[in-house]
């Protein structure tokens, strides 16, 4: 098992993305868009991706090292108090 993904939540494929005509990166997870990636960054991600299609869970890798930690457990409280 490696190190990385201990919990193996990669290999559910949580990430996708798509890539836009003007060069832009977006990413979601579980369907829901996350995150736009622009200018020399989508192109760096664009190239590692190509790089490592074939497997998907470097791909998916990738994609979540990218977004960074985003999701902390917190999300439903933030929503009840806005409303």
């Amino acid at each position: 098992m490696s190190d990385i993904d201990k919990r193996n939540r990669l290999s559910e494929e949580p990430f996708d993305y798509q890539i836009t005509k003007k060069g832009t990166v977006v990413i979601y997870y579980e369907g829901k868009q996350i995150k736009n990636i622009k200018d020399r960054e989508a192109e760096r991600l664009i190239a590692r991706i190509k790089e490592v299609e074939e497997n998907i869970t470097a791909v998916q890798l990738l994609l979540a090292k990218i977004t960074g930690n985003f999701k902390r457990g917190n999300e439903k409280i933030g929503k009840m108090k806005s409303k």
